[in-house]
């Protein structure tokens, strides 16, 4: 029963990776609709970046929501949490100007980072020795599915999409027979993020119904509970704990530098640099996924038998393989665009962000281990955001930057392998209690 209801809940709390990278995505599939219909330069493509889910929202989200769900539970969060996303969504479904877009892009990135370490510590918390890995990667398998369902319904309801017609007439239908045709067509992305506004309905309903993290009540129960005070403290005085955050904050922020690069303007990418149609940059985008989740589903079976190491290795040899291909190879040839999102695909689908969710749970005590992930994905998520800023002036109006922003990848990616053999900690098979007292002593 126990192997039943911790699968349960992991599905459960992993729809929120799907609605997570789904936001992103969404924002990405439709960017140059959004460009189009709103005159947005290159820097406002990159404040909506910076300010989503993808970056600085989802940052400042998860500084609040992992010292919450550490002092009031991991429940508390799944409560309220996607009452705010659902917010956030309907006010980018309803958006007429970039302000209010922006905005909209902000409160669902903020929700997203509330929402990101009490679900991973939820999933590790409830999960068995031999199977904290299989979960996370089924966290993760969602996490690919958001994005290649949305690419998916993006390709279908964009302009030349089989299902563009009736999203051609409902806009017609509210905006006018006369409208501009830019107007129009960012119907597509508005249907779009309607789609996640109906998961996140479901997800909230199903979260609601778990039941407390056992390990949280008997943290509770034992009163070792501290102040969201006392738990900062804590993770800027103890040494071990700074030594993990500096390790896991580390080889998560040079891999995420780049993933959120391409989570955010890969479609762009493929139809400035690559010359490709909005339709086809989608269907790119969504095969690439495609191969994220048939990966994490093989990596799954064997995450908790396996050395971690192979895996992690495995997946940042791809990741590097597909930049230096495609540097070579050239992002204007298909056989190389091809190349680089299978690659890619299989980079994500064995990455870096499985380890730093499983790690990330498993290193910290209860008392403060959502605020410890919290803490690292403000870290990583902020920076992205000021990354996301700077990579839209390495990369140029139309991609003239492409190479130079390759190797800042590539070199991204290399500290990312080094760091985490360096660094990589031995957990498989352990339980949360013994990790933590080896690590931290009996008083945690």
């Amino acid at each position: 029963m126990a192997k039943k209801s911790s699968l349960k809940s992991t599905l459960a709390v992993s729809l929120n990776n799907y609605l997570d990278a789904g936001a992103i995505v969404a924002g990405s599939s439709g960017i140059t609709l959004w460009q189009n219909y709103l005159g947005l330069s290159e820097m406002h493509l990159g404040w909506l970046n910076a300010l989503s889910a993808n970056a600085l929202g989802a940052a400042i989200g998860a500084i609040i929501g992992g010292f919450l769900a550490d002092k009031f539970g991991r429940k508390f969060i799944f409560t309220y949490n996607l009452l705010v996303y659902m917010l956030g969504v309907l006010i980018v479904m309803f958006s007429f100007s970039y302000p209010m877009l922006l905005t909209g892009f902000l409160i669902t990135g903020i929700s997203v980072g509330i929402g990101v370490p009490a679900s991973w510590t939820y999933i590790s918390e409830s999960s068995e020795v031999n199977n904290r890995g299989r979960n996370i990667c089924i966290s993760q398998m969602s996490w690919g599915l958001g994005p290649m369902f949305i690419l998916f319904f993006g390709m279908l309801l964009a302009p030349g999409g089989l299902l563009y017609g009736p999203v051609e007439s409902l806009a017609h239908a509210i905006v006018g027979a006369d409208a501009a045709q830019a107007m129009v067509e960012v119907f597509s992305s508005r249907v779009v993020f309607l789609t996640l506004f109906i998961v996140a309905f479901v997800a909230w309903t199903l979260q609601r119904q778990l039941e407390e993290s056992a390990e949280y009540t008997a943290q509770k129960d034992a009163g070792k509970n501290s102040s969201i005070v006392d738990n900062i403290k804590m993770l800027f005085t103890n040494r071990i704990a700074v030594r993990t955050v500096a390790f896991l904050a580390c080889i998560y922020l040079t891999w995420n530098l780049v993933a959120s690069v391409m989570g955010f303007f890969m479609p762009h990418i493929y139809e400035t640099a690559g010359g490709l149609s909005n339709e086809t940059a989608n269907m790119l985008s969504c095969v690439s996924w495609v191969f994220v989740v048939v990966t994490t589903f093989i990596v799954s079976f064997f995450v908790d038998k396996v050395a971690h190491r192979f895996f992690y290795v495995f997946g940042l040899v791809a990741a590097l393989t597909a930049w230096l291909l495609i540097i070579g190879g050239g992002v204007s040839t298909i056989g190389g665009i091809w190349l680089f999102t299978i690659l890619w695909g299989i980079n994500n689908g064995s990455s870096v962000q499985i380890f730093y969710a499983l790690w990330g749970s498993e290193l910290f005590p209860a008392k403060f281990r959502a605020g410890a992930q919290g803490l690292m994905f403000f870290i990583v998520r902020g920076l992205s955001a000021l990354w996301g800023l700077v990579f839209t002036f390495i990369y140029g109006e139309n991609g003239e930057g492409f190479t130079i922003a390759a190797y800042c990848m590539i070199a991204l990616l290399a500290i990312s392998l080094v760091v985490g053999l360096l660094g990589m900690p031995n957990t498989r098979g352990r339980s949360l209690d013994d990790i933590v007292k080896e690590r931290y002593g009996e008083e945690f």
